[in-house]
């Protein structure tokens, strides 16, 4: 049966492929009490649902094994899968458990898992003690068969490169453990168009649609799905004729990805002659080879908090330096700015308490680092000794007060002096930055300026707090509005500000990347634009197009614009 669903497009373009289905253990699993008289009854149905597991782990073996040699590591992998499955700690004690307390199978089931995962955690084998992830697997398996929603994850060393990742819900550690897979699309049932994940996700730049509602529901594994990014549409086992249409569009887009590869060597400059700077944003060393591909001017932003996340531990000194030196070393001295971590919100370390009635407003950032200084001092350190191998800038993310300013430089004095110490080599001139993300920092740019050596400015937060929406909520998603005469107002102030004290200054948060903008932030007097490798190429082909004496007037009118009607009729005549 085919059926269209409608989410809200999160990054732009067209993907043809299999549906491939994520879900947490514990999602959606309720605990509910049995009548006395049902336990067996419930006993037998968890024992159907082993049983279905069985079989299709028994199918996976057979198609391994008729596949030849090759597959014998995912052959393992069904090896390690069955002797979980038969586990008396997952399967006897599951039903134990709704024998004494009379409770449903799911719940049985996954109180068991939470046992055996407590068991593989003492493990002192760091690789049989990640084999936990293999039991959550195992149990996912169980309850879509209780939920009557069997079948199997198509063998990952198998996929054709096609596949379509849908989840409920996907955190930015999600999307980075995913990126490894290839998937040609992500959709999800929660999100919005600003949160991180979204922002990944068009890192990555593959086609995304968030807040689908009820796609897991309604979607099989293995369903054949349309995924158009730009219209915010998915369309389920589509007939031929829609099919060919699709396949047609996505071959035009891939011809405009093509003639933009043109411009890849081309200076960013304006018909008028005004250069401009494009650099690139990156969460891991691995990105460095999109940052030359479409030849980026640096790494405007690197945003180490990604190297914190999915993992049990933290990455000592010697980790990140190693990482940050990599990617110093691999840019050639083009400058690389490195975000100090910025945890906290969505971003949060694995196994932290969320304890914060709102996250966004709590202690993150900054905030984070000064309240944990020992941590804040590795990363420092880490940093500073990489700047003997590359052009790095450290950039503090989220700062409100010149207070946290002069604590953070007296923590980097600090650590620069603990390296003269032991004679460690290290830019003695590194340049530290502050991200102009809340309004009150916005305001203060002029008592800013006097203790940083640049500035970038992070519009996604800076949106989220001038307007009071969050923007990983749906719900309100719509009212997050970049075009809100008291956002432009602020951006338009920051720039000029610091252009007239010669302080430089980037955007580099979505609207950096977002061709609608080029030529509105290109009027308001900003030549630092700092965005995903993938958007590098669209936002060049805008900026040489543009010739920036026509297009200063218009933007200033913008700016002071009150009517949002007024603001969206004037972009739509600058961008013509």
């Amino acid at each position: 049966m085919s059926f269209i669903l409608h989410g809200v497009g999160v990054s732009e373009g067209i993907a043809i492929g299999h549906a491939h289905l994520a879900s947490s253990a514990a999602l959606e699993v309720a605990h509910y009490l049995i009548p006395k008289n049902q336990t067996n009854k419930e006993i037998s149905r968890l024992d159907s649902a082993f049983a279905t597991v069985r079989e299709e782990l028994e199918a996976l073996q057979a198609s391994v094994t008729n596949s030849g040699p090759s597959l014998a590591e995912f052959s393992a992998f069904l090896d390690l899968h069955h002797m979980i499955l038969d586990d008396p700690t997952l399967s006897e004690a599951a039903r134990d458990c709704i024998r004494q307390t009379y409770c449903n199978a799911e719940w049985a089931v996954t109180q068991q898992m939470d046992v055996l995962l407590a068991q593989f955690e003492k493990i002192e084998d760091a690789y049989l003690r990640e084999r936990k992830a293999d039991v959550v697997q195992v149990v996912e398996r169980v309850l879509k068969a209780l939920l009557g929603h069997p079948g199997y994850i198509p063998p990952p060393v198998r996929h054709s490169g096609d596949n379509i990742l849908i989840a409920h819900d996907l955190s930015p550690a999600d999307v980075m453990q995913y990126k490894q897979h290839k998937f040609i699309a992500f959709l999800t049932d929660l999100g919005s168009s600003t949160s991180h994940t979204a922002i990944v996700a068009r890192g990555l730049s593959i086609p995304s649609i968030v807040a689908l509602h009820h796609a897991r529901q309604l979607i099989l594994d293995n369903d054949y799905l349309i995924v158009d990014g730009s219209q915010g549409v998915i369309i389920v086992n589509p007939d031929k004729y829609v099919l060919a249409e699709y396949r047609l569009r996505q071959s035009q887009l891939e011809l405009e990805k093509l003639k933009l590869r043109r411009i890849r060597s081309v200076a960013a400059i304006t018909l008028d002659g005004t250069p401009v700077e494009l650099c690139a944003n990156i969460e891991l060393p691995e990105d460095v080879e999109q940052v030359k591909e479409n030849g980026a001017a640096g790494i405007g932003l690197f945003r180490s908090e990604f190297l914190f996340l999915n993992r049990n531990d933290l990455p000592d000194e010697e980790e990140q330096f190693e990482v940050y030196r990599t990617v110093a070393t691999k840019m050639r001295g083009l400058p690389v700015t490195i975000r100090t971590f910025d945890l906290g919100a969505d971003k949060n370390l694995k196994n932290a308490p969320q304890v914060a009635a709102n996250p966004a407003l709590g202690l993150r950032a900054i905030r984070l680092c000064l309240a944990e200084p020992q941590m804040f001092h590795t990363q420092l350190r880490a940093i500073i000794r990489a700047s003997h191998y590359g052009r790095i800038r450290i950039l503090i993310p989220m700062l409100s007060s010149i207070s946290e300013i002069n604590q953070t430089m007296n923590l980097i004095e600090y650590a620069k002096q603990s390296l003269r110490e032991e004679k460690l080599p290290f830019d003695e001139k590194i340049q530290v930055g502050g991200m102009i993300e809340i309004p009150a920092a916005a305001l203060c740019v002029d008592i800013f300026m006097q203790r940083l050596d640049f500035l970038s400015i992070g519009t996604n937060d800076l949106i989220q707090y001038t307007l009071a929406i969050d923007r990983v909520d749906d719900s309100v998603a719509h009212l997050y509005d970049p075009l809100h005469p008291a956002v432009l107002w602020l951006v338009s102030r920051v720039i000029q500000t610091a252009n007239r004290a010669k302080v430089p200054v980037a955007i580099c948060g979505e609207m950096a990347g977002d061709i609608r903008f080029t030529r509105l932030l290109l009027g308001l007097g900003l030549q630092q634009f700092s965005m995903y490798p993938a958007q590098l190429l669209i936002v060049k082909s805008q900026i040489l197009k543009s010739h920036l004496p026509s297009i200063i007037v218009l933007a200033q009118r913008i700016v002071k614009a009150e009517n949002p009607e007024k603001i969206h009729g004037l972009l739509a005549k600058l961008n013509s």
